[in-house]
């Protein structure tokens, strides 16, 4: 995928998933106001696998950060990124110097430690693969497999959230609700438990959907951004979430960490 020319590119360049230090990224831009995305390059165990994300880097002009336990491939990023202008910051080794002065003692240095293939990978591996293939109402006569649905009207955080959840290990589908058409029974058929309606604030959902139609130029329904039949179509959703016994979850103002944690605290 092209970046927009006024985004800013975030390398994350780690010895195993990658998936710590992308949660720290994303935690510290949720406080900025401005367009980025991040590019992952895990699994890098030696200096030989620098040259990509090296490259890519200092093609985009993007900012970098790394967890390497490996002292001389971090050496060798930080040599690498040097004389191409990257700017670099690592993410790992201050904690673990921290870490170690406090107990006296030093660090395995095992790479990708963390993210070891054990049970809770794989589990984590499965739910990310069924959230992709129940992604906006794909596959829906295996829904019933899912630990959580999402639904909720366009541009209510259905997917973000989906793939959120499921790198936390909860096997997660999304169906839109689409105004004119009635949901799939399938929808219907799940544990009433599982499933959450997502609603936003009218102003907010009405702000986010005519983003959305000018970086696409063209609408998916003629109502799509009109301020009355956005509102009409959140108090329909609200109305169904009640009739149907589902908790709902207000994403307006809160970034996809902040609301899976409201879901998962109804789990509780």
């Amino acid at each position: 995928m092209n970046a927009r020319l006024d985004e800013t590119e975030i390398v994350v360049v780690s010895d195993g998933t990658g998936e710590t230090a992308a949660a720290l990224v994303r935690a510290a831009m949720a406080q900025f106001n401005h367009p980025w995305h991040l590019r992952i390059f895990g699994g890098v165990r030696h200096a030989s696998q620098l040259r990509r994300p090296v490259d890519q880097a200092a093609r985009t002009g993007a900012l970098m950060f790394y967890t390497l336990v490996d002292p001389d491939v971090a050496r060798a990023l930080k040599e690498a990124a040097g004389p191409r202008g990257i700017p670099i910051a690592d993410l790992l080794e201050p904690v673990m110097g921290q870490i170690s002065g406090h107990l006296s003692a030093e660090p395995m240095r095992e790479p990708g430690i963390l993210h070891g293939f054990t049970d809770d990978y794989f589990q984590r591996v499965e739910a990310v693969e069924f959230a992709v293939r129940h992604d906006d109402g794909a596959n829906l006569r295996t829904l019933f497999q899912a630990d959580l649905v999402l639904t909720g009207p366009s541009r209510t955080s259905k997917t973000p959230l989906s793939m959120y959840l499921a790198q936390r290990g909860l096997k997660t589908g999304n169906v839109p609700l689409v105004p004119g058409i009635e949901p799939p029974s399938e929808l219907f058929e799940i544990d009433p438990a599982k499933v959450i309606g997502l609603v936003a604030q009218p102003e907010a959902l009405e702000t986010v959907r005519r983003a959305r139609v000018h970086r696409l130029g063209r609408v998916p329904y003629s109502s799509y951004v009109e301020a009355e039949a956005v509102e009409q179509e959140l108090d329909r959703a609200r109305r169904l979430y009640r009739e149907r016994g589902w908790r709902a979850i207000d994403i307006t103002g809160r970034a996809v960490e902040e609301n899976a944690a409201r879901i998962l605290e109804g789990l509780e």
